[in-house]
C-alpha cells in the first residue's frame, strides 16, 4: 500500500534518510533536524511532499518529492529527491509502486517531466530505472552549494 506521510510519520521519515544515506555512503553529510524536516513537510508552507510504502501495517520504504518547473516544456515537473526501501523489503515491488503513485500525481498535476538523479556505481537502481523507461540524461553535470558557497555568493556586491 502506498499512502501519503502524515505529520506523525516524520520520526519514520528521519529514520528512512539515515537509512538512505547509509546505503549511498553518505551517513557523514546527514545533519538532519527532525522538527525542521516536519516544518518543511507539514508547515504552513510545504517544501516537499513524501509517499510511504506500507507493508503488513509497517513503513518499509518512502519518496520525497517537490516540483520543480520547466521553461523548455512550459509545465510543472516533478523532481524525486529521495526513493528508497529498507533492504529486507526490496523485490517486492514497493520501488516501483511508489514510483508509479508519483507518475500519477504527476500526469493528475500536468506535469511534462518526472526527474531523480542517480549516483553513477548504484548499478541495482539505475538498471531498475532503465527497466522502468527512464532515460539517463548524460550531457547534463549537476553542480550544488552549499552553506558556505551560498552565503559568499550572496554577500557579494555587484
Amino acid at each position: 500500500m502506498i499512502r501519503p506521510a502524515t505529520r506523525d510519520d516524520t520520526h519514520t521519515i528521519c529514520e528512512l534518510i539515515r537509512a538512505l544515506a547509509e546505503y549511498e555512503r553518505l551517513s557523514d553529510q546527514v545533519v538532519l533536524d527532525e522538527a525542521r524536516l516536519r516544518e518543511h513537510l507539514f508547515g504552513p508552507r510545504s517544501f516537499a511532499e513524501v509517499l510511504l510504502a506500507v507493508e503488513a501495517g509497517h513503513i518499509v520504504g518512502f519518496a520525497l518529492f517537490f516540483h520543480n518547473y520547466s521553461t523548455f516544456l512550459g509545465r510543472p515537473g516533478i523532481y524525486l529527491e529521495d526513493l528508497f526501501v529498507r533492504p529486507e523489503h526490496r523485490g517486492k515491488g514497493h520501488g516501483k509502486a511508489l514510483l508509479q503513485a508519483i507518475a500519477r500525481l504527476a500526469i493528475e498535476r500536468g506535469c511534462g517531466r518526472l526527474e531523480w538523479a542517480v549516483l553513477d556505481w548504484n548499478e541495482p537502481s539505475i538498471a531498475f530505472y532503465r527497466s522502468l523507461g527512464a532515460q539517463p540524461m548524460d550531457e547534463w553535470t549537476t553542480f550544488r552549494m552549499t552553506d558556505d558557497a551560498i552565503e559568499r555568493l550572496a554577500g557579494e556586491t555587484t
